[in-house]
């Protein structure tokens, strides 16, 4: 697919950014684009461009500026917090925000963490863990934060563009725009929806307590919870194939939440809460390599499919893991 500079604005901040992937654009598959992306804001973008695209990001808990030089980065930003703002009250929001401005302070540029699926609480615990790092270590924790933004939306760039392609010719503009709008909120933007929507369709407030997707992990070579290991929840979205045994699976995996093991091993939200959960093939991945560097695994993704007929149930998908072994079930 092809794309300009004014699109990848929209995944990140920066110019430099933005010029460098609609040079190399363009891309076979989203994995084409990830691994591009990567590459150029690792080894390309210098410190003006990291800030740049720091600085192009609201505060957490606050709405974009209505004059952000792309509308559509800031109508993401503004769903990829629709879960904080779901789970915050009036005491975190002010608590959120003394800290936001506690860390500006200190670093001189603000607080800046993937929030797609992210609690309140779980947010403002990440900012008071990092705050007391050093400028250097915390500048490159939010370069690495922005990556993981940066891919979330390119994913969303993709799949609005191609359904956009498809239907150009066949739909009228309202519908098209509903046809992007569920799209995207399929792979974890959970954008707000426009109040034109009917009340069904508009409102995302669950009788559930908890996502229909979740997991927790245990260290069983030290018999307690696994804390700060990193997991990832993926969803097959190519709709030409499925992912097999016997095919490389590329281009059909499109992220829709991520999120770090707590104290008790549990990782925090990695979907919406929603009564009704998109049937379809899941991925969960798990970063053991990162928590157990001399392990035997680099990482375990386990993949699972929820049929129509499931789509009301919980599905929780434990990790039991040792340096040498795992094992998982589900649960409920």
């Amino acid at each position: 697919m092809g794309f300009n500079e004014k699109d990848f604005l929209a995944c990140c901040g920066s110019s430099k950014f933005a010029m460098e992937m609609a040079s190399a654009s363009p891309f076979n598959t989203l994995d084409h684009a990830i691994t591009t992306a990567r590459d150029i804001w690792f080894n390309k973008v210098d410190v003006k461009g990291w800030l740049e695209a720091f600085e192009a990001h609201p505060q957490i808990g606050k709405s974009p500026s209505p004059n952000h030089k792309s509308e559509t980065f800031a109508q993401w930003s503004k769903g990829e917090q629709t879960t904080a703002l779901a789970t915050a009250t009036g005491s975190s929001l002010l608590e959120l925000s003394d800290w936001n401005a506690k860390y500006m302070q200190k670093f001189g540029f603000v607080f800046l963490i993937c929030a797609s699926g992210r609690s309140t609480s779980e947010i403002l615990t990440e900012l008071k863990k990092r705050y007391p790092n050093r400028p250097i270590v915390e500048f490159e924790n939010a370069a690495q934060e922005q990556m993981k933004i940066t891919e979330l939306r390119l994913a969303k760039l993709f799949s609005t563009k191609a359904e956009s392609a498809s239907t150009h010719d066949q739909q009228p503009m309202a519908l098209k725009k509903k046809v992007e709008e569920d799209r995207v909120s399929i792979i974890g933007a959970h954008l707000t929806a426009p109040s034109q929507e009917p009340a069904d369709k508009t409102s995302q407030i669950s009788s559930r307590t908890r996502p229909p997707i979740t997991t927790h992990v245990l260290d069983v070579s030290r018999g307690s919870p696994a804390v700060g290991m990193d997991v990832k929840l993926e969803m097959w979205m190519n709709e030409q194939s499925r992912p097999s045994f016997d095919k490389t699976d590329i281009g059909g995996w499109v992220m829709q939440g991520f999120s770090t093991t707590d104290k008790d091993g549990r990782s925090g939200q990695l979907m919406s809460i929603v009564d009704s959960v998109n049937p379809g093939i899941y991925r969960i991945s798990f970063n053991t390599g990162k928590y157990c560097p001399g392990g035997f695994f680099p990482y375990v993704s386990l993949v699972f499919e929820i049929r129509e007929t499931q789509k009301s149930e919980h599905f929780h998908v434990p990790l039991l893991f040792s340096p040498f072994s795992f094992t998982t079930y589900r649960g409920s």
